[in-house]
């Protein structure tokens, strides 16, 4: 079998879908009104007698009508599907397709891996208007522009004669941020331990978030994951109610912000050498204090993850 560049309308096409989950869609209620002659129930989206007339969400779920927005933090996935677009009767068979997918971010390029594997399919053939499905999954870290690249082969065999056949596509999108969080430490008066020659420093971590979404969120979890010898304790919304009920949780609507603490204190319970501190300095004489981690679900249910660098103090 020879192997020929794309000189004539391929055989098999690629269509691209990105999965994301559904909105509940809007209605615009008229204003109820007994002198009115118009039936006000005729601008509902689902008039019946269990939902609210005059709620602007209805129950209906809708599909996002375009690609939408990504955001650093969540997981990007799509869909993939090869189609064999031959007619019948034309005597050509398609074998051995195969997709192929990476992506390019703005430091590196990842060969993704694809699910939803249909050995058979491929196996077998593609018959006319048969198609091969794959899904691909990443997750996005990095803020700014990302290539999805598609790479698609298939043998295409006629009664005399065979060759392997292949095209790439490319998707570009933008990654922007869903969350900005800007940090900021300020050293407290350190505790005097009688049994130590030198007292444990303290430091007050303040950060803000600021929702840079189109859409609310709900902030999942927050933590501070501290580097030793340091540990830390939250002073959010999570101390007056340990056990927190979901409904409890702080909404950020779009471009609201909210302010965080955490207290990071030095320890040394573990027997670690009390002049740790020193000896990991940076170059610029600050201290490392740890990792902020962030959790948060979207307006549907959507999860989001980010963790920021390492935090540090002050220069000492």
């Amino acid at each position: 079998m020879s192997t020929e560049g794309p000189k004539e309308p391929h055989s098999v096409s690629l269509k691209v879908l990105r999965l994301s989950r559904p909105s509940l869609s809007r209605q615009e209620p008229l204003p109820q009104s007994t002198d009115s002659l118009i039936n006000t129930k005729a601008a509902l989206s689902v008039p019946n007698r269990e939902n609210d007339d005059a709620f602007t969400i209805t129950p209906i779920l809708t599909l996002p009508p375009a690609f939408g927005f990504a955001y650093v933090g969540e997981n990007f996935s799509c869909t993939l599907c090869a189609n064999n677009e031959l007619p019948d009767g034309t005597g050509r068979v398609i074998t051995s397709a195969k997709i192929v997918a990476e992506m390019q971010t703005p430091s590196q390029v990842v060969q993704l891996p694809l699910s939803l594997d249909d050995g058979e399919v491929v196996e077998n053939g593609l018959k006319p208007g048969e198609s091969v499905q794959r899904i691909v999954r990443f997750d996005l870290r990095e803020e700014g522009n990302h290539v999805l690249a598609v790479t698609v082969s298939y043998s295409e065999t006629a009664a005399s004669s065979g060759r392997v056949r292949s095209f790439r596509k490319l998707y570009q999108f933008n990654a922007q941020r869903c969350l900005s969080v800007r940090t900021e430490a300020s050293e407290l008066t350190p505790v005097n331990i009688k049994s130590r020659t030198a007292n444990l420093a303290r430091y007050a971590l303040e950060a803000q978030l600021e929702n840079m979404a189109d859409s609310p969120i709900v902030l999942q979890d927050l933590t501070l994951e501290a580097k030793s010898p340091f540990r830390s304790k939250s002073l959010n919304w999570d101390i007056p109610h340990p056990d927190l009920k979901y409904s409890d949780l702080p909404i950020l609507a779009p471009h609201e912000v909210t302010q965080v603490a955490f207290l990071v204190e030095e320890d040394h319970s573990d027997g670690q050498d009390a002049d740790i501190i020193q000896k990991e300095l940076t170059k610029d004489g600050r201290i490392i204090l740890g990792q902020l981690r962030i959790q948060w679900r979207g307006a549907m249910g959507d999860p989001g993850i980010l963790s920021t660098g390492w935090l540090t103090s002050g220069r000492r």
